[in-house]
């Protein structure tokens, strides 16, 4: 049955490829993005190539998911929404926290309301979730017990241990997080990322409205913004080789994320908006294997045939997780997908692509700057 999907956020990295994969498979799709400048630029028609993407595929409504007036004019066809529009960013949500909550939690209670007291056609919600709603998610201690250990202590990571207790355990081993896991987010962004999903989860059902979560892990590839410094290292570091600036690695280097590549995020989300046995399920989304920063930076090295110099400084940021690793198989079991593109694949075409981009400017800095000013750089 063809849907008529609406994509909130749908101008960005996931949600333009989303539209065209739906627009492909015979569906039709309508778009509403805020357009901000932080990732579309100043002048988004001339500065953003993932908003021309759209062209053809999709009607845009310039607007936003706090505006309830937006948000009705978006919804006015829609028998399916895949909601992606979010503030991202663990650093900034910890001093911008008013405006975090306003769209994400906020944003998402204003479409919820209005899907609750209006008539309307929407038969299923899709809510972008993510992986830091686990905080520093699942780990084994050496007798075999499950754990969720709590927030590494400032103090800890300022004489250097930047390893994940819990007291009276000994040594800690990380292993895959499955969906069940406790979720006890450490920053602002992943505690507004959690409400979103407990709103979306809890209420969807009662107004007769299929509800599906889906917990992305670090998603990268071709499109990425490389004016936002809040996008993930990938970005920020291919900018700083591109420059020949130096590295600054934090903590040790060690901690580790779950890079999940574009196109398997979109075949994902795909599944999970069209897919009936999708319908009231949470899924992690990620590749499954952990890739520590030093391998990133290798990585990153070799897709450039460069190197700058690196700097491992112990420096580390409050709200920041040492590891988070996805166990993806009730994403196999249930819709049947794993990800298909492993890292170095991913990062070779990542590579090829980011030299097509003009290089951009240092705004990364002046993101770490803001979070010194805070005290929530160290």
């Amino acid at each position: 049955m063809a849907e008529h999907v609406l994509i909130t956020g749908g101008a960005g990295f996931i949600g333009s490829r989303l539209a065209r994969r739906l627009v492909d498979a015979g569906h039709t799709v309508t778009v509403l993005d805020a357009l901000i400048p932080q990732v579309h630029g100043t002048n988004p028609r001339s500065t953003s190539p993932l908003l021309r993407s759209l062209d053809g595929i999709a009607e845009v409504i310039q607007g936003t998911v706090t505006s309830p007036d937006d948000l009705r004019r978006a919804l006015s066809r829609a028998t399916a929404v895949v909601h992606l529009a979010a503030e991202t960013g663990t650093g900034q949500s910890m001093y911008e926290i008013d405006r975090y909550v306003d769209a994400n939690v906020g944003g998402t209670a204003k479409l919820l309301d209005i899907l609750t007291n209006t008539d309307h056609g929407v038969r299923r919600i899709v809510i972008a979730s993510s992986r830091s709603i686990y905080g520093e998610g699942s780990y084994r201690t050496e007798d075999g017990r499950v754990v969720y250990p709590p927030h590494r202590a400032d103090a800890d990571m300022a004489a250097g241990d930047f390893d994940v207790h819990l007291a009276g355990e000994g040594p800690l081993q990380v292993i895959p997080t499955d969906e069940d896991a406790k979720l006890h987010p450490s920053s602002v962004y992943g505690i507004t990322k959690q409400m979103q999903e407990s709103l979306i989860m809890t209420v969807a059902p009662t107004i007769g409205i299929e509800p599906v979560a889906l917990r992305y892990q670090n998603v990268y590839g071709p499109g990425q913004s490389l004016k936002n410094p809040y996008t993930g290292i990938l970005s920020i570091f291919s900018t700083l080789i591109r420059q020949g600036k130096e590295i600054n690695i934090f903590e040790d280097g060690l901690e580790s994320r779950d890079f999940v590549y574009i196109d398997d995020v979109v075949e994902a989300t795909f599944l999970a908006t069209t897919r009936a046995e999708a319908a009231g399920g949470t899924f992690n989304v990620g590749s499954g294997v952990p890739t520590t920063v030093l391998e990133v930076v290798q990585a990153l090295f070799e897709a450039y045939d460069t190197e700058v110099p690196t700097r491992i400084s112990g420096n580390y940021r409050l709200g920041d997780i040492r590891h988070n690793i996805a166990d993806t198989r009730r994403l196999r079991e249930v819709l049947g997908f794993t990800p298909r593109v492993p890292f170095a694949d991913g990062v070779r075409a990542f590579g090829e692509w980011v030299l097509t981009e003009p290089v951009e400017g240092d705004a990364y800095q002046r993101s770490l700057d803001e979070m010194a000013a805070r005290n929530l750089l160290k």
